[in-house]
């Protein structure tokens, strides 16, 4: 039985681009989806177009691919940060078809990261969830040590209302003015923190 087992940042600022790889666009739609049971995700990606069109829509991306893969996700509670993950490859055709079902979805760049400590990933949302950038780590014990890079300015792991299920569902958008506005000035505050120039010694 296959274990994810993975911590979550929230990102400010673009100190994670020197680390990141070409990025994939990601559509994703839940099939069904419960905060302390059973996620059923139908997830379709495809590479960044060979003409350099990185300045598309993740949708857009997706669509127009010839070099698209998809899969079917299941996944389960398994106690602390794990989770139970059963992960299927299945015919493009049939997760568009699929998709199109989903009650809920959403749509992000995903790009992977060249950082120690285990297997990083970063995502940019698109659409509702913007500008929501979004760090994970898989690990191979929940308590393996890690280097957390500085542009990653909160944990979010355990924090369901950043789950890309809840993301989904809820998309940032529509959160209520005051958390949204909370979370922007700490990235905007962190950002520029980032750019500030180091004091002398």
């Amino acid at each position: 039985m296959a274990l994810e087992i993975e911590r979550r940042f929230l990102v400010a600022g673009d100190g994670w681009r020197v680390h990141a790889g070409e990025p994939q666009a990601l559509a994703q739609g839940y099939l069904a989806s419960a905060a302390e049971g059973l996620t059923l995700r139908v997830r379709q990606a495809s590479p960044l177009p060979a003409d350099g069109g990185g300045a598309l829509a993740p949708t857009a991306a997706v669509a127009g691919s010839t070099a698209a893969q998809a899969w079917l996700t299941l996944k389960l509670p398994a106690g602390g940060i794990a989770r139970h993950e059963f992960e299927y490859a299945i015919p493009v055709a049939d997760a568009e078809q699929l998709l199109g079902h989903c009650a809920t979805a959403l749509h992000k760049w995903r790009h992977p990261l060249d950082l120690p400590g285990g297997d990083w990933v970063l995502d940019v949302f698109e659409g509702a969830n913007a500008p929501l950038v979004i760090a994970e780590v898989e690990l191979e014990r929940p308590d393996s040590p890690l280097t957390v890079p500085s542009w990653c300015v909160r944990e979010l792991t355990g924090d369901g209302r950043f789950s890309n299920a809840a993301l989904a569902r809820q998309p940032f958008a529509s959160w209520p003015d005051a958390d949204r506005a909370r979370l922007e000035q700490l990235l905007e505050a962190d950002a520029r923190s980032a750019r500030a120039p180091a004091p002398d010694a």
